[in-house]
Formats: C-alpha cells, sequence, structure tokens
C-alpha cells in the first residue's frame, strides 16, 4: 500500500485507534491481528527465504503484535522464538489475549534476560527442541516500543535493543523502530536499525525526518481497513510532499514568452575563495527557469564565474556601495552562498535587506543574522529563510542537538521568530511557513552529504520565486525538485561521489517533466 501523505503524532493514531475500535466496532484484538498479519505478509514479500523468527516483544500493544507475528509464523511451520521483555502475568487487555493466541500455537517463550544470561539472546537455531540446520535465514521482529516511549528507553529495553542491533540477521520494526520518537523522529537513548519497518492506520511523522529514514528502512503501510470516516478532521502534524502534484503549480509558457516574463534574480555571495557556492546558486536558477540571472560577488571571481558559465551577469563589488545600484533591476535575491563573514559581508548583506525585494536567505547570511548586528528590525515577511541544523541552532540561541530533538518544533520556532518561510534541511526536511500543520520533502539520499548542494537548492528557490511562485510553493517545489535530481543521480551513478553540479541537467529535466 502507498505511503500516505498526512502525517500524524503519536497522540493522534492513539485516537485513531479509538475511533476505530469504539465508533466504528473494531475490537482492539481484531485489529491487533490484522496488523500483525499484515506484518508477517510484509516479512515474508521481503525476505521469502526467511524459515526462523526471533520476536523481541515488550509488554503494551506493540508486544501484542509481536505475539501475533509468531503465532502466524509457527503455524506457518517456521522456527519461532518470542524473547519478552515483560512477563506473561504482566499483560493485559489486547496483549495477553495476543499471548495466549501465540500459547495455542506453541509458541517457544523465554524471558529476555534468561537468554542474556545464557549468551542465546538471538538466534532459533539454539534452541535444543527446535535446532535450525545449515543455510536457514532467520529474521529479527522488534516489537518492543512502539509509539507509547514516554522518556528515554529503560535499561533492559537497552540491553534487547543492543542484542538486536548487534546481531547479523535483518530487522522488521512493528509500526516503528524501538526508541525512535514517533513524533520527532529523535532517538530517546538508544533505537532498533530496521531494514523493513511495517507502520499502520496513521503514518507517524517522525519516521520520515530525523534520525527516522535511517533507523527505519524501507517503509511498508497498511490502513488495517479501518474505516475512512475516522480520518476526518483529525489534525495532521505534517504533510508529505509529491512532486508531481506541485509541478502543477509552474505554469507552462506562452509561445510568445520572453525573458523578462520569468524574472531577474541576484544572487550576491562568494568572498574570497568562495566564488564556486555563488556560481553554483546561480546555474540553479537558470537550469529551473529563471529570465535573467546575474551574481555580484568579490571582483577576483569575475572572469572565473563567466568563463563557466557566460550566461550570467557578473559584475564587481567590493563594498556595499557597489551592490546599492545593483539592487534596482532584480525582483529576486539570493544571499549567503559562499558570503563569509567579513566586513564585506555584512556591508552586502545590510544593502540587500534595506532593499526589500524578495529574498533567499542562506547559509552565512543566517549567520550572520544570528549575531544581532545586522537585519535587527527588519521586515522579512518576504524572506525564505533555507537553514540547516547548525544555522537553525544559530538563529534559536540553543544546539543543534535541541534542533535534531524536535525539528518540527524548530523549524516552526524559527519561523515564528522571523516570520516568511522556512526550510529547515536534512533527512526529511520540513517546511513552515506559518500554518499549523507543516510540508515535509521525501525526496534525497546521502549522496548530498557534499559542500554546495546547499548552494544550489538556494538558487532553485530563487528561480522559481522569480517566476511567479509564491514563497510557500517555490519553497516546497523547490525542495522536491532538489531531492529528485539528486535521486535521479544516485539511481544512475550511485550515492558515494556525488556532486551539486550533477544535480544541474537532473533539474533541467524534472521541471520539463522529463
Amino acid at each position: 500500500m502507498d505511503i500516505p501523505d498526512r502525517l500524524y503524532t503519536a497522540e493522534a493514531v492513539r485516537e485513531l485507534d479509538r475511533r476505530a475500535i469504539e465508533d466504528h466496532g473494531m475490537p482492539g484484538i481484531a485489529l491487533m491481528k490484522h496488523a500483525g498479519a499484515a506484518a508477517f505478509k510484509a516479512l515474508l514479500a521481503h525476505w521469502p527465504r526467511a524459515n526462523r523468527i526471533t520476536v523481541f516483544c515488550g509488554g503494551g500493544n506493540n508486544g501484542g503484535d509481536g505475539y501475533i507475528i509468531a503465532a502466524l509464523a509457527r503455524q506457518r511451520g517456521l522456527l519461532v522464538k518470542v524473547l519478552q521483555l515483560v512477563p506473561a502475568d504482566k499483560l493485559k487487555g489486547d496483549a495477553r489475549r495476543a499471548w495466549q493466541f501465540a500459547c495455542q500455537a506453541d509458541v517457544s517463550m523465554a524471558p529476555f534476560q534468561d537468554a542474556i544470561d545464557s549468551a542465546n539472546a538471538v538466534g532459533v537455531g539454539s534452541v535444543d527442541d527446535e535446532g535450525g540446520g545449515d543455510g536457514d535465514e532467520e529474521v529479527i521482529v522488534d516489537a518492543l516500543l512502539g509509539t507509547g516511549i514516554q522518556g528515554q528507553v529503560r535499561e533492559n529495553y537497552i540491553q534487547a535493543i543492543a542484542a538486536i542491533n548487534q546481531s547479523a540477521s535483518p530487522v522488521v520494526a512493528i509500526d516503528i523502530p524501538s526508541g525512535l520518537c514517533s513524533d520527532t523522529g529523535a532517538v530517546r537513548g538508544a533505537a532498533v536499525v530496521a531494514e523493513l519497518t511495517v507502520t499502520f492506520i496513521g503514518m507517524k511523522a517522525g519516521l520520515l525526518t530525523g534520525r527516522g529514514p535511517a533507523l527505519c528502512g524501507d517503509l511498508s503501510y497498511h490502513d488495517l481497513d479501518v474505516p475512512a470516516q475516522i480520518f476526518e478532521d483529525m489534525p495532521v502534524s505534517a504533510q508529505r510532499l509529491n512532486l508531481q502534484d506541485l509541478m502543477s503549480q509552474l505554469p507552462r509558457r506562452d509561445r510568445d514568452a520572453h525573458k523578462g516574463k520569468f524574472g531577474h534574480v541576484l544572487v550576491i555571495g562568494g568572498d574570497e575563495g568562495f566564488g564556486g557556492a555563488a556560481a553554483m546558486a546561480a546555474e540553479a536558477a537558470l537550469r529551473v527557469g529563471a529570465g535573467l540571472v546575474g551574481v555580484a560577488t568579490r571582483s577576483s571571481h569575475v572572469s572565473a564565474l563567466l568563463s563557466r558559465r557566460p550566461e550570467l551577469m557578473v559584475k564587481p563589488v567590493d563594498s556595499g556601495q557597489q551592490l546599492e545600484p545593483l539592487l534596482a533591476a532584480p525582483s529576486v535575491l539570493v544571499i549567503g552562498p559562499g558570503l563569509g563573514r567579513s566586513p564585506w559581508s555584512e556591508q552586502v548583506l545590510q544593502q540587500a535587506i534595506n532593499s526589500g525585494i524578495p529574498m533567499v536567505v542562506d547559509a552565512d547570511a543566517l549567520n550572520i543574522i544570528s549575531e544581532g548586528r545586522v537585519g535587527a528590525g527588519a521586515d522579512t515577511h518576504n524572506w525564505v529563510l533555507t537553514p540547516h541544523p547548525g544555522e537553525a541552532a544559530r538563529l534559536l540561541s540553543i544546539s543543534n542537538a535541541d534542533i535534531q530533538a524536535d525539528r518540527f518544533g524548530a523549524c516552526k520556532a524559527i519561523q515564528q521568530d522571523f516570520h516568511g518561510t522556512v526550510l529547515l534541511k536534512g533527512a526529511g526536511t520540513l517546511i513552515s511557513s506559518g500554518e499549523e500543520t507543516l510540508a515535509l520533502c521525501p525526496y534525497g539520499n546521502p549522496g548530498m552529504a557534499t559542500g554546495g548542494m546547499g548552494d544550489v537548492l538556494a538558487g532553485i528557490i530563487g528561480g522559481l520565486l522569480a517566476q511567479g511562485l509564491s514563497a510557500d510553493q517555490a519553497t516546497q517545489l523547490g525542495a522536491c525538485l532538489h531531492g529528485a535530481a539528486a535521486d535521479r543521480v544516485a539511481d544512475e551513478c550511485g550515492e558515494r561521489g556525488m556532486m551539486a553540479t550533477d544535480l544541474l541537467l537532473p533539474l533541467q529535466r524534472l521541471v520539463n517533466r522529463k
């Protein structure tokens, strides 16, 4: 089943469960059995040769899902072992009913601590009465914690998570990797690293941002056939963006179009030694369709930029005063790529702010603003701010770790402080324009972890703004184009060794729907 676009908090998903059970008469144990069956089917589809299953079960409904999976696997003839973090006599409600179902299927069970003490935490083949032979393929099922985790992971669960992660066997996480916060994508002390995560009813926002993408592996979703009515009026934490839907905002061109119809972008940046950043931002603006693109940079970079891309209008600017007359023509500014943090940097940034022209504010422009000497009291409503977590931390005067602990909250906080539209970079890029619901970009890959990627993104957004898109539209579409272009490069050449300039031609193809 396709991944849904609406993303929810754990509290919202619990309410969805309640509506299904209480308002629509779907017994909790029936939902649990449905979830277990969906997860087991996904497991077999992912590992068709699996014949040994080790299930780590906690004490809540996530553990109940694990007992159901264990029972279904045993009924199919697989070798099964359940390692229990909570004694059976402590299980309640549907989790206890699921345990009883596993008992009826004659599933082998043992307390996790006993398995640790006997150095037998993982591996069904060592169970005396169910030994496996050579060539067996084991899969570990993480059914420890689910979405109900509060605070940090407790010590006994940390031991179980460590045992799972130290095993050589592949792991499927049920609903969410244990230890991952379903609301924020942050790790609560320790977390399971899964190759597959099977999630149910409501898509958890934390699976798609922060550490979520790294920990959940492939995502499989099942709505458990709950009525569509339970989703009505349920607030969403974020909306997962779709590139094809966003492309409809980019108008087709009239046959008599000319460059003046598609805006004029001026990239301001490239302090001594950093001219390449301004060049990449400017070329990205061209590749997504801006009509005119100029660069205001240090005089030492002018010849190099013109040699690389003669379509650019490159002007030497060695002071803020020299920039001022160049601000009469552009409709959009992109400031920050290669800007540096010198007196020159502050002068040109102040001139750009004074102009009142819509701006994409990136990189060192953000760092300078965070210091408070430039930009205080400015009207920022027509800005797009594009911080990475370190820049976001400086804007909010908190730590990088604080940003990553709650990316959703950080993105909203920056928007509240600086207005405009805010794009918080990272896995699961987030975008806030002041609405309660954030947008999340699902595109991109680890190959993008290289210098210049942010400069290209800033240029893309600037080029889209120049063509008449709103700040929100340009930022959402720009983020998706950026990630999708990188995904195309990765598909063709691989992730390792990807360069920011590799994205430029795929970008042109994407904006032309090719």
